[in-house]
């Protein structure tokens, strides 16, 4: 056997070889297994871990971007005609987070901590001076005062409201924006604080917000079960409320939004608290989406999360009391809240009744712009980015003893909506690409294997065909066989002599004449 020959087969013993082992390494995912359990492994909240120390200072820049609605026909509305608004924003925010006294319990298994927010404002992403911009705006104490004395007599509420009068209170305020968000020395309530200390003479929408935190958290590590990772144990010391009216409204379900699990199907729930919401949601898998060159999931809220319970049954339970519910896509949480009549919905009841949307001029839902969404990174479970919008509405309706109110028409009143946004910074992404690089290219080696058996195979194909025709023509010209015809059957023409011979060794030899 010739050197050439033994190439030849040696070509297609190694391409045998990596066809059988990458075949069976692909039908085994040994690699793939192999990855997914350095990742359960890894992905844990624990101090050794290389996602703790982005979980207790996440790196992304956070920015809250606060838009109200301004009123534009008070006294329109007052007399019983329809209310229009104008939307001015966004007044644009830094939002820092970072977890403090962080504690670890049960070997490990889980974590306490607190997680403080800090908000600084961002000239260059708002539309104006939130100090100096003026917005006329529902009178929330003045509303949480009537919803108050509901209860009362006829006679106490009109005494109320003849008092109010004499201060000059009416339905509609005009603050600057900065009162309106960060808090102001409200007239009504420093006459009520008063009387009772315990009421704050203060208001504000994010009074009293900045630089605290919204309660103890304790979450699960992940250590014992990776599914766990992230999910929350405790909030407040409870492992379920008291607010709503069926247990399993009262859940506290999943994470609070900041990290998942990792390895994320396309057909799961994943679960968040919200405990600006007193809730928690569930969100699902919606589009593949391209962020900063990383392939991620998207999930958002479906539309069934603020559904009327005519129509989900499950959402009897957030009507409090029992059977007093509203309608699709509007949550009342003035339960957690105490005081006005505070309702929760998206941006410009998107998703939300017609009705909602049609009892208020200037308001135009729409998906692009008024959408809460998060796109997850399925391998790692880390959010690349994510957009959190959400409304907050009040409740305006005829009080018997307060004669201002006599002809308005009840309605949930847009106050204002925030779009808390964060997408992956430049620096993570990049190590974030290098990382699923490193994870793709580990999982799919015995593709690589089977790949590189298949180019092996096709060459050992080529090389033994061509073996074999050269073979084949070589035998052709070195054993012709000598011609059998008889004289009479081979005539020829007188000028060119017959010849009759055999070609030995590639050299022709004539006959000899008889």
């Amino acid at each position: 056997m010739t050197r050439r020959s033994c190439a030849i087969y040696a070509t297609g013993f190694v391409s045998a070889h990596l066809l059988i082992v990458g075949i069976a390494l692909v039908v085994a995912q040994v690699f793939q297994t192999m990855i997914h359990s350095r990742l359960k492994k890894e992905i844990t909240l624990t101090e050794k871990s290389q996602v703790f120390e982005s979980w207790k200072n996440p790196p992304p820049p956070v920015y809250m971007e606060y838009y109200f609605f301004n009123v534009t026909n008070p006294e329109m509305f007052m007399a019983g005609g329809k209310a229009s608004v104008k939307q001015i924003g966004p007044y644009t925010y830094r939002e820092y987070r970072p977890r403090e006294n962080v504690t670890f319990l049960e070997n490990g298994t889980k974590v306490y901590a607190l997680n403080p927010k800090t908000f600084v404002f961002v000239p260059e992403k708002s539309v104006g001076d939130p100090e100096v911009d003026i917005v006329r705006t529902v009178n929330i104490p003045f509303v949480a005062i009537m919803n108050e004395l509901n209860s009362y007599s006829f006679f106490l509420r009109t005494l109320v409201s003849m008092y109010i009068n004499s201060l000059g209170v009416e339905m509609f305020m005009t603050r600057t924006v900065h009162e309106v968000l960060w808090g102001f020395k409200d007239p009504l309530l420093t006459k009520v604080h008063s009387l009772k200390p315990e009421v704050d003479e203060y208001f504000g929408l994010m009074w009293k917000k900045n630089g605290t935190h919204e309660g103890e958290f304790v979450f699960h590590t992940g250590e014992q079960n990776y599914l766990d990772y992230g999910k929350i144990d405790t909030w407040n010391g409870l492992r379920e409320m008291s607010w709503w009216s069926s247990n399993q409204s009262n859940m506290i379900n999943g994470t609070d939004g900041a990290v998942f699990h990792p390895l994320i199907n396309r057909n799961e729930l994943l679960y968040i608290f919200a405990a600006d919401l007193c809730r928690s949601i569930h969100l699902a898998y919606v589009e593949d989406v391209d962020v900063k060159g990383i392939q991620a999931y998207r999930f958002a809220p479906p539309n069934d999360v603020l559904m009327s319970p005519k129509n989900n049954p499950t959402n009897a339970g957030f009507c409090v009391p029992a059977g007093d519910c509203l309608g699709t896509g509007v949550l009342k949480v003035s339960v957690c809240r105490e005081g006005a009549p505070i309702v929760v919905s998206f941006p410009h009841f998107y998703q939300a009744d017609p009705a909602y949307i049609n009892a208020i001029d200037g308001l135009n839902p729409n998906k692009e712009e008024h959408e809460t969404y998060l796109d997850l990174q399925p391998t790692t479970g880390v959010p690349i980015r994510a957009c959190k919008r959400a409304q907050l509405n009040i409740i305006l309706k005829r009080v018997k003893g307060f004669p201002k109110t006599k002809n308005i028409t009840e309605t949930i009143f847009p106050i204002m909506f925030v779009n808390e946004t964060a997408t992956i910074d430049d620096e993570s992404a990049g190590q974030m690409r290098s990382l699923l690089l490193i994870v793709t290219l580990v999982s799919n080696f015995p593709v690589l294997i089977v790949g590189l058996g298949i180019i092996l195979l096709l060459v050992f194909l080529v090389l033994f065909c061509r073996n074999r025709q050269k073979k084949t023509a070589k035998d052709d010209t070195a054993y012709t066989p000598v011609s059998d015809k008889t004289d009479e059957s081979s005539e020829t023409p007188a000028s060119q002599p017959m010849k009759n011979g055999s070609y030995i060794a590639m050299s022709p030899v004539e006959a000899q004449k008889c």
